[in-house]
């Protein structure tokens, strides 16, 4: 099977002296699409920009010789400012088997500085919203008796927080 994972802002960015490579998350899954509509609500993304110099999405895979079959088998987001990291979603045969290693923090309360009853409210609202786009909450986690964030997992079971 052959995966092109395409990011919008490949290559390498310097800042006086300091330089850094530009990155992007990938997540090996079952079903692309239904994984990129999940991230795209929790992390206010949206679908990538089709690459400089291609009319469409059919015209890239064609031109990279991308077998017509496997069209279906990515897809791609991206911040819309284009400030923070590109996600891949790339189809593979096998399912999620074991728990992360790595998660994301979706950090919609506005960080711990944030009141918590200002906080919690933005928190359960987002974690609605994930709930009704397919995401599953699996826990509340608590510090100090108050609650301080949501467990959960995409539609594939990856973990991630919601805080």
């Amino acid at each position: 099977m052959v995966h092109i994972a395409y990011c919008s802002r490949r290559g390498i960015a310097r800042a006086g002296s300091l330089m850094s490579i530009i990155w992007a998350v990938t997540f090996d899954c079952v079903d692309a699409q239904a994984q990129a509509a999940v991230w795209r609500l929790a992390l206010g993304y949206v679908e990538a920009s089709l690459p400089e110099g291609f009319a469409s999405w059919p015209d890239w895979f064609a031109h990279f010789g991308v077998p017509e079959d496997e069209w279906n088998d990515g897809a791609y987001i991206e911040d819309p400012s284009g400030v923070r990291p590109g996600i891949s979603f790339l189809k593979v045969p096998e399912p999620k088997v074991a728990k992360n290693r790595v998660h994301l923090d979706v950090q919609v309360g506005g960080g711990r500085g944030e009141p918590w009853a200002v906080r919690w409210p933005r928190v359960k609202e987002a974690v609605d919203r994930l709930v009704a786009a397919g995401g599953t909450v699996i826990r509340e986690d608590e510090q100090d008796g108050i609650p301080d964030h949501m467990v959960m997992a995409d539609p594939e079971g990856n973990e991630f927080c919601v805080l």
